[in-house]
């Protein structure tokens, strides 16, 4: 097994944790670490991300992290919360003794594999990256509102006037989209949530629609152009009367996982709707469960 290990240079905890994995890695199975860790395990391999060619990869960091990793490799990851939310994390890395754990089930191959729905996109007619969480088109005016218009599968079917608009698939309805009152749709489902931002007169937000549609948005103004943003990190400017077609990706996001505890997760993190307070039968946080 070829195992990817990258983290978020940032965080202390993060790069402490990846030198405790190297090390535990390195004795079992061929490992070679992203380019932001070149202080970690000088003496093995380091590559970008994109040229990793791993079997699976471990990510140390918060959400930026596990989102930067997975629009760059295609193995399955296995992510680990040293950030503040980690929505999409599997193992804490304040628990050292689950955190080790984790690796040693990850190499002994007694885990299972979550695939979640990716977003592709063409900018003014040319493809980008695909994105996990969401692609935002927001006017290029800071602090303006704009007027957008959606289309779907070619045919227009409304104009709004907002900050901007939100196309998120299932994985990326409790990120930006939740921010903006959009549902919490279920990562097992394919659909594809269209939510705006801080819109003018307008009492419905999002619309979830069949994830074999396609959306299509574009300025209904002729001013500043407006800009694409991928998963909050990769910005792709919108040419004047240009426009972004948004469709589920034919690849997939995977993750490797121990247990089905997205709602737990949820729970945990207070995104939940239900804020009541209650004691929870069965032991659930940072425990694995016991490998098969």
């Amino acid at each position: 097994m070829k195992v990817g290990l990258t983290a978020n240079p940032s965080k202390p905890l993060a790069v402490e944790l990846a030198a405790r994995a190297a090390e535990r890695v390195g004795n079992r199975a061929e490992l070679v670490l992203s380019d932001e860790l070149a202080a970690v395990a000088p003496d093995r391999p380091h590559l970008p991300l994109a040229s990793m060619r791993p079997d699976v990869v471990v990510a140390i960091g918060g959400d930026g992290t596990f989102l930067y990793a997975l629009r760059r490799v295609n193995a399955p990851l296995l992510p680990v919360n040293a950030g503040t939310v980690g929505v999409l994390s599997e193992v804490d890395a304040s628990h050292v003794d689950a955190f080790d754990a984790a690796i040693d089930r990850l190499l002994d191959g007694h885990y299972y594999l979550e695939e979640r729905m990716k977003l592709a996109a063409q900018v003014d007619g040319r493809p980008v990256p695909d994105a996990v969480n969401e692609f935002v088109l927001h006017s290029a005016r800071v602090g303006k509102m704009g007027r957008f218009d959606i289309a779907f599968d070619g045919h227009l079917v409304g104009r709004v006037q907002a900050d901007g608009v939100i196309v998120a698939s299932p994985t990326g309805s409790t990120g930006y989209s939740l921010s903006s009152l959009g549902p919490i749709v279920d990562p097992g489902l394919d659909a594809i949530v269209v939510t705006t931002i801080a819109p003018f007169r307008v009492e419905a937000r999002a619309v979830v629609v069949d994830p074999l549609r396609t959306v299509r948005l574009r300025p209904a103004d002729s001013g500043p152009a407006a800009v694409v943003i991928a998963d909050g990190q990769a910005e792709h400017p919108l040419a004047l009367k240009g426009s972004v077609t948004i469709y589920r990706s034919p690849r997939r996001a995977v993750l490797v996982r121990f247990g089905s505890r997205f709602f737990q997760r949820l729970r945990g993190k207070r995104i939940l709707p239900w804020s009541e307070e209650f004691v929870d039968e069965e032991p659930h946080g940072a425990h694995l469960p016991p490998a098969p």
